[in-house]
């Protein structure tokens, strides 16, 4: 996730992190000295990096009905970069231990976060929708697969139908997905709205086939048949209330679905298996 309240928002261009976008970046951050890996990944849409989310978003939405313009948004809030006068998402985005990080490609992003997971960091997040490899490394079997936009978007819109059910909105499941403490989520929530007024024409032409739920309502196989089973700790009874979304809830339930964010802010991850 990039940091918020600080407004410092960075594009590498080769081996070189240069401040950019909202606020004025105050350093220069190295990103270089390893070589690039091959993402595995699709970057069909690699011309135009920020369709790539998009389309994650799209996909995750018919599979899950949360609306469109609800995952549109709030990859724009996570990853949002302007470019050309316009706020776009940006799948190859990086947050390592509160610096945030916007690569020009998947190879430069995933060796990076490679690079710096040798050196010991852990607590970073990674992709569209930022999933934390502190909290839920194990949840996945590389960091490449983290980075993989589908994966991204599928477990956002999962964990947001649940925090839908929870909150009973979309704008307030949006600020428990970035945190449980209400000064940061409900700034969150302001600016997940202003993304989201602006997209609220996509959702007339969803028509979600929702297998997620055609599945468990069928009692079929697959993923969604352990979705059926409350593996979201935050959701889970005895989770200690007031603690918001960043740290482990020791009550036994799992590993949080958040990584921990300077003052209190937070990123929703978790386990696609």
């Amino acid at each position: 996730m990039l940091p918020r309240g600080l407004a410092v928002a960075f594009l590498v261009t080769g081996l070189i992190a240069q401040p950019l976008a909202t606020g004025a970046a105050t350093t220069l951050a190295s990103a270089g000295g390893h070589a690039p890996a091959t993402a595995g990944f699709d970057t069909s849409a690699a011309t135009d990096p920020a369709a790539i989310c998009d389309r994650a978003a799209a996909e995750a939405a018919r599979r899950t009905g949360v609306p469109m313009s609800v995952l549109k948004a709030i990859s724009l809030t996570e990853t949002g970069r302007k470019r050309a006068g316009t706020f776009r998402p940006w799948p190859w985005t990086v947050n390592m231990e509160g610096k945030g990080l916007w690569f020009d490609s998947a190879e430069a992003a995933l060796a990076y976060a490679d690079k710096e997971h040798g050196r010991g960091a852990r607590s970073f997040d990674v992709g569209c929708f930022q999933i934390n490899y502190k909290w839920h490394g194990k949840a996945f079997a590389s960091i490449e697969e983290m980075f993989d936009p589908a994966r991204n978007a599928l477990y956002a819109a999962r964990f947001l139908n649940q925090l839908h059910a929870e909150t009973g909105s979309w704008g307030a499941a949006a600020g428990a997905y970035h945190s449980r403490t209400p000064e940061f989520a409900q700034r969150y929530q302001a600016r997940f709205e202003r993304f989201r007024s602006a997209l609220l024409h996509e959702d007339a032409n969803q028509i979600p086939e929702i297998p997620d739920i055609v599945l468990a309502a069928n009692g079929g196989p697959g993923p969604s048949q352990a979705e059926r089973i409350n593996r979201f700790p935050l959701l889970q009874g005895g989770a200690g209330a007031g603690l918001g979304s960043l740290v482990p809830v020791g009550n036994g339930g799992g590993a949080s679905l958040f990584g921990p964010r300077r003052g209190g802010e937070a990123i929703a991850t978790g386990d696609l298996n």
